[in-house]
């Protein structure tokens, strides 16, 4: 008799006392409808609410439900990365909680790795959430895409569907400071792509905001592209050049009207509040590129459990 595969779903959680119990029946009535085993992994990123009491009595009704619960928050990259890796199905789809990533896609994500593809994601076309932020997300990807070396996806947020065989790749990485989407991109083998309008929130406040959108912006910049230090080193060059050519002027202008000729104090001072901003910023841009390096070296955990439910006790 031939073995039914597993299908895992992880999703990570941060107070999503609203979502949980909804996102895990939608994904179980999914997963029910296929030929498949399936076992679910919850990873709780230390929510402040009743999230994880929720999650208790899931796994309590459910014991092909799994949890992991941090100590602390880790993140809203090296969460869902680590569970990935604690997954133990023949492919593994990740989502989040919120219903912002369809639980209705998964049957198309399986169909889509019956024909063979290691890596299904979905791609959003459209969205539901604020037509600025989109807008904004939008010209990220294509400003990442046309700085970085390798490939990138525009408007995929790390919702898909991957093969066992590249969970072991990811595995056997040990990145410190994981960007899923970038890998998917740089390391992944051929892969289809499911186009999704993204829907609203389905209930609760997102924990999204401009510092952790920041966030991943630079680690993707600092992770996939070298173009801020090489502008940086360009701009440095150019400037350099034009204020060679102004101390020139200068000196001719002073040796042939040396009486008439006055410039005043203004000229240097602009030159030098914007030489003053310039080489900040650029001194922060490189900070950036120190920070990721020492994670890296660091090299500590991507995440420390605080507990694990319906594992079995090898694990």
């Amino acid at each position: 008799m031939v073995e039914k595969k597993t299908i895992s779903v992880m999703i990570p959680c941060y107070n999503e006392e609203d979502n949980v119990r909804a996102i895990y029946e939608a994904v179980k009535g999914q997963l029910l409808s296929l030929p498949y085993d399936y076992e679910i992994l919850f990873i709780d990123n230390k929510s402040q609410d009743r999230t994880r009491e929720i999650i208790r009595e899931i796994c309590a009704g459910d014991e092909r439900v799994k949890a992991i619960f941090n100590v602390k928050n880790f993140g809203q990259f090296n969460s869902p990365y680590y569970a990935m890796l604690q997954t133990t199905g023949d492919c593994t789809i990740t989502m989040c909680a919120d219903f912002q990533d369809p639980p209705e896609l998964i049957p198309d994500f399986v169909a889509a790795w019956e024909e063979g593809y290691k890596i299904v994601i979905g791609r959003k076309t459209k969205s539901k959430e604020n037509p600025f932020v989109y807008w904004l997300r939008g010209r990220y990807y294509k400003l990442i895409k046309k700085m970085s070396s390798t490939d990138q996806i525009e408007q995929f947020t790390g919702f898909g569907l991957y093969d066992k065989s590249f969970v072991q790749t990811l595995r056997e990485l040990k990145d410190p400071t994981p960007f899923i989407r970038g890998i998917v991109a740089e390391l992944g083998p051929e892969r289809r792509e499911i186009e999704y309008e993204q829907p609203q929130r389905r209930a609760g406040k997102t924990h999204n905001n401009w510092y952790s959108l920041y966030d991943a912006a630079m680690l993707s910049f600092t992770s996939y592209t070298k173009a801020g230090l090489r502008v940086a080193t360009f701009f440095g060059f150019i400037i350099a050049g034009i204020s060679f050519l102004i101390g020139l002027f200068y000196l001719f202008a002073k040796l042939l009207f040396w009486n008439s000729f006055t410039a005043g104090y203004a000229p240097m001072m602009i030159a030098v509040f914007f030489m003053g901003g310039v080489q900040l910023a650029f001194l922060g841009f490189l900070g950036e590129y120190v920070m990721s390096i020492n994670a890296r070296v660091m090299n500590r955990p991507l995440v420390v459990e605080e507990e694990r439910i319906n594992f079995p006790p090898c694990d």
